[in-house]
This record gives C-alpha cells, structure tokens and sequence, in this order.
C-alpha cells in the first residue's frame, strides 16, 4: 500500500483547489462576486454617498470656502429662478429627445422584429450597432458642421427651396437661434441621433415578444389596423418603451458635451455640475444640482418596475 501511495503523484495546487470548489459551489460563488461588489460599494456607492454629503455643506460668501456643516442652505438654492430654470429646461429637453425618439424607433423596431429576417435582421442589429462604435466627440462636431450655416443641411434647404421652413424655425422664441448649430433645436437633433439605438434595442427585443396570435385574434374579433396597434401593439411593447426612455431621458439629463459643443454653452444641469466644480469652486452648489438626476431617475425607476421595463432589457 505504502508503494502504491509512493507511485502515485501528488496533487497540484491547481487541483486541490477544482476539488475544493467542485465540492463547495458557494464559495466560488463568493470569489466570484466579491471584486466587482467591493467595486460598486466602495467606489461607485461610496462616491455618491461623498456627494450626498457635499450638497448638505454651504459656501462662505465672504471666504468662497466650503463650510462642512449640516445645512439645507444650498437646497434652497436651487429653487432661485436661474437654478429652477436649468432644471425645468433639462427635464423638457429630456422628455422632448425622449419622445422624439419613441416616435423614430418605433416603426425601425416594429419592422426588425416582424419583417426583417436572416442576413436583413442581421443588417438591422449592425446598422444600429455601428454608431456606437464610432467615437462620440467625432459624432458631436460632425453634427456641429452639418448644422452649421455653411453646412450641408442648409445648402440641401436652398437647393430644394425649403429654406423658408429652416428661417421659420430658426425664429421661434427660445428655442430658435442664429443657426441650428447653436439652438435648442439643433440640440435636440444631436441628442435624438446620439441616443435613438438605446431606444430601438429594447423595443425592438419587446416587440419580438408580442405572440402573432394576439394579432390574428384581433383581426378575427373584427379590429381594425388602427385599433389592433392602440390596444394590443402599444400595450404589449410599452414594458421596452419605457425602458429605452430610462436610457434617453437619464443620459440627456447628464450630458454636458453637446449643450456646450451644440448648444453653445446652454444652461443643462450637467453644464452647470461642470461650471460650478471646475470654474466656480462651488462643489456643494454642483453636488446638489447632481442629486436631482438621481432622485429623479430613482423615482422613474420604481415606476418603470412597476410597469415591468426590466423584462425588455
């Protein structure tokens, strides 16, 4: 037995520890997702904890330092008609690009999900994928140029005389501009542009779970085309709609780049969190202006769960 044992080689770190996860699963487990939960707890959690905390501190208005005591001061400042008015212009902005880009997905996705077949759903999936993978900056300044007075968009209106429907928008009151480069129109085109795949995506992936029974059966009850779309289609796809907009409206509420590139410079809520901690110094004015996506996106959320987004992601 002794010369048996003395044969038989002995066992490598590598397969005592197979051994020891094969016969406890729950520890692997634990190895497994401890790293990236410490990653969210400490660094993620962590970090909006320390800008919770900031926004409840107050700026000396003599010293221009931080003064680390408990205070609803900077709150209360928020509600000063130049702060209110940057947050009431994000959530408008926020919930136009939003809707503008429910009423682009929606027939893109409705064809991919019960038209597009084979090597076409295979084009639809590498259409919508290949924006993203182009830089964003590069998608913003090209967008610059094409809005832009020199640019193609307003050579295509002179060339078709169309450019009296450019001039009419251009002078609509507070949304209008000296070119659509620098409107709140021409934001709205690059917001609708850079965000339109995180809505087709989920509603496409709802629209597939629509049965095509549920429609034949309409059509059986005596519905019409219109009829069938109000209360079957919208209904059913509505769990992938709400979960795009999760992504369109919480992504326009915090950029900052295309309001300064495109909207030269306009007041959004991420242009002022960048000007009041890197220009103005004033890090718990910019921490309380950063909680508002949050608390808002938070109350958005718990709405969309009740409404079962999550099962369209």
């Amino acid at each position: 037995m002794r010369a048996m044992s003395a044969v038989l080689p002995a066992k490598s770190l590598a397969d005592r520890l197979t051994t020891l996860f094969w016969r406890k699963p729950k520890l692997l487990l634990a190895l497994l997702i401890t790293p990236p939960l410490l990653w969210l707890g400490v660094i993620y959690l962590g970090s909006l904890a320390a800008l919770l905390l900031q926004s409840f501190y107050s700026i000396d208005e003599f010293s221009g330092m931080v003064v680390p005591e408990f205070t609803l001061k900077t709150y209360a400042e928020l509600l000063r008609p130049q702060n209110y008015d940057i947050i009431l212009r994000t959530l408008i902005m926020s919930a136009t690009v939003t809707l503008g880009s429910v009423i682009l997905a929606f027939p893109i996705a409705y064809y991919a999900a019960r038209y597009a077949k084979g090597r076409w759903k295979a084009v639809f999936y590498l259409g919508i994928m290949l924006p993203l993978w182009s830089s964003y900056l590069v998608k913003v300044y090209a967008w610059k140029l094409i809005l832009a007075k020199e640019g193609i968009l307003t050579w295509a209106a002179t060339q078709t005389h169309t450019n009296f429907l450019l001039d009419a928008a251009l002078a609509l009151p507070g949304i209008g501009g000296n070119s659509l480069s620098t409107s709140y129109i021409g934001m709205f085109l690059v917001f609708t542009y850079v965000w339109l795949p995180f809505m087709i995506l989920p509603m496409q992936a709802s629209l597939e779970r629509v049965p095509t029974s549920m429609l034949e059966a309409s059509q059986d009850l005596g519905a019409t085309r219109a009829q069938t779309f109000r209360t079957v289609i919208i209904p059913l796809a509505l769990p992938g709609i709400i979960a795009g907009s999760i992504f369109t409206f919480s992504l326009t509420m915090g950029d900052y780049i295309i309001p300064q590139i495109v909207g030269n410079s306009a007041n959004f809520i991420g242009m002022a969190v960048y000007q009041l901690q890197g220009t103005a110094g004033n890090t718990p004015l910019a921490a309380a202006f950063a909680v508002i996506p949050i608390v808002i996106m938070l109350i958005y959320l718990s709405l969309a769960k009740r409404a079962g987004a999550f099962d369209a992601l």
